[in-house]
């Protein structure tokens, strides 16, 4: 709201606190030439060493780690997503007989990076945040990584963290303006260690470097403060060579979630709701971002209000999602909204994280698999025999895949609890995962389908070629049969002559037999006119003669 002297409205509330996490979901590259058994992605991973390391996880970690808001995760989700997430112990594997069941994802984390130095306009100040964490997040028979990225802040002008939150997470700037200065984008960005010293900066702005790249890959190029965090992979594009290789699958922007406390969240307008809603970045308090009636449904589409009301442990706080962002807003002097073991604080880093870590992490695999088809038919040569089989395997391990991806990793809800139900559903719904999913295994299923008829088309090819060489092969077995008896009396001949007999003998009938497989499919339509009785004589012996005169 303006802040103008004079002026009778309230000032806008600052954000005491904010917490933003950014999920950029990845495709993994096959890398050229590998092995029929690849290693796993994160074995790679840990076999290069550099800032990545295996996270140990709350439950095969020390037990003093394990606090009360780790139990509250767990409990949250239904019991086949808490396999997904956590694995199994020790007693439910002894009492099968075998090796635990891991986690459905690995975690691996880097400690260098301390804090961001950003800036989102050009003159204005530097805001600096911390680095809560930086995680890579495999999974096991999906070729999808999600870089993980938690910042947190505080006392931010409300306008700068519109800002702040509609820019940080591009991959790389849509365009730049008539002075040359990175479009949607930070205008400088700067990962520091514990000392302060700059690790790497952005370079957004050598707007000929991103369109030489573009001009000469046809692929984006990765802005260079986040090409440093994702080392040692590297993007598919890119000329390097590197143990593991990534494509972008999705939007530039990366998913975000954000958790912000201000000091009245009753004090802000519509207009401020929205534009933190849909991260559209800042502008004026009375004025919409978008059309009024584009916007006439944003509370009933985008908004989950249980707990905006005045009271209760959490006054005045609202969560909106679009798909692309989930962030919830709430009074700083609610010791409960802030609470990081107990509260909404604790349920956002953890529960409504992995709830949002899933939704996209469905998305983004089931966008990998239409990749792999996409990428299965643009390499097919119909006309090469070795690019037909090539096909034919990509898609049935498609195909396997999808299975594997559906049974281990496609849910519909994760969570009895109403609130992570209703946030996932929120997420789904925009992100309009299950329209994708039942596309995309139709597509699959076709091309599957497509295979075992092809198959079958193929098996019953060789059955009436088969039936053919068996048909005129029975003529001169019998043939022989009957007289052959007494035809050649070699019985009593040398054993050098009976050799020589047999191996012509065996030349021949080598002979005739290739003959016959390869003069099979025009006799094979000449015995099914020869066995139709409505067929004329003179028809039937045009169609004999066309076994060697087409």
């Amino acid at each position: 709201m303006s802040s103008e002297v004079g002026s009778n409205k309230p000032l806008a509330p600052q954000v005491q606190r904010l917490h933003q996490i950014l999920l950029w979901p990845l495709r993994l590259m096959p890398l050229p030439g590998a092995d029929a058994a690849p290693r796993r992605p994160w074995e790679l991973l840990a076999q290069q060493g550099g800032p990545w390391a295996p996270v140990v996880d709350e439950y095969t970690g020390d037990s003093s780690s394990f606090h009360e808001r780790h139990y509250q995760e767990f409990v949250t989700f239904l019991p086949f997503v808490q396999r997904f997430l956590y694995g199994e112990g020790q007693a439910a594997a002894q009492a099968r007989g075998d090796a635990p069941a891991e986690a459905g994802m690995k975690v691996f984390r880097r400690h260098d990076v301390a804090s961001l130095r950003a800036c989102t306009r050009a003159g204005h100040a530097p805001i600096s945040l911390q680095v809560v964490h930086i995680d890579l997040y495999f999974f096991f028979d999906v070729d999808v990584v999600l870089l993980n990225v938690e910042l947190a802040g505080g006392a931010l002008a409300l306008d700068e963290t519109q800002e702040l939150l509609y820019r940080l997470g591009r991959a790389y700037p849509s365009g730049w303006d008539a002075e040359g200065l990175p479009l949607h984008t930070l205008a400088s960005a700067e990962w520091l260690d514990k000392e302060g010293r700059v690790l790497a900066a952005s370079d957004s702005g050598e707007r000929e470097r991103f369109i030489q790249h573009v001009h000469a890959e046809r692929a984006p190029r990765i802005a260079a403060h986040w090409d440093f965090l994702l080392r040692p992979l590297v993007a598919d594009a890119s000329s390097e060579a590197g143990p593991l290789r990534y494509r972008q699958i999705e939007y530039y922007r990366m998913p975000m979630m954000a958790w912000l406390a201000l000091d009245d969240p009753r004090a802000l307008s519509r207009a401020d709701f929205v534009r933190l809603g849909l991260v559209t970045g800042a502008g004026a308090s009375d004025q919409l971002p978008f059309g009024d009636a584009h916007l006439a449904d944003f509370e009933q589409r985008h908004c989950y209000d249980r707990f905006w009301q005045g009271g209760g442990a959490a006054p005045d706080t609202r969560y909106m999602g679009s798909g692309h962002a989930l962030v919830v807003v709430g009074r700083a002097d609610a010791e409960f909204f802030c609470c990081r073991d107990r509260g909404v604080l604790a349920q956002f880093r953890h529960q409504h994280f992995l709830v949002f870590l899933i939704a996209h992490f469905q998305k983004a695999t089931v966008l990998m698999f239409s990749d792999r088809l996409v990428e299965a038919l643009r390499r097919l040569n119909v006309q090469d025999a070795d690019s037909v089989r090539r096909f034919k395997r990509a898609i049935r391990s498609a195909f396997e895949g999808f299975l594997r991806f559906t049974h281990r990793y496609w849910f519909h809800a994760v969570a009895e609890q109403a609130q992570a139900r209703a946030l996932f559903a929120l997420c789904q719904r925009h992100l309009g995962t299950e329209a994708l999913y039942a596309e995309v295994k139709t597509r699959i299923s076709d091309m599957a389908a497509y295979l075992e008829t092809d198959n079958l088309r193929r098996q019953a090819n060789t059955v009436v070629r088969l039936t053919v060489v068996t048909i005129f092969g029975l003529i001169g077995t019998i043939t022989t049969g009957f007289l052959g008896m007494n035809l050649l009396a070699e019985a009593e001949a040398p054993m050098s002559r009976r050799v020589w007999i047999f191996v012509l003998t065996l030349i021949v009938t080598v002979a005739l037999t290739v003959y016959t497989m390869a003069k099979s499919k025009r006799l094979s339509d000449f015995l099914d006119v020869l066995s139709d009785e409505r067929l004329s004589a003179w028809t039937k012996l045009r169609a004999f003669v066309g076994v060697w005169l087409p």
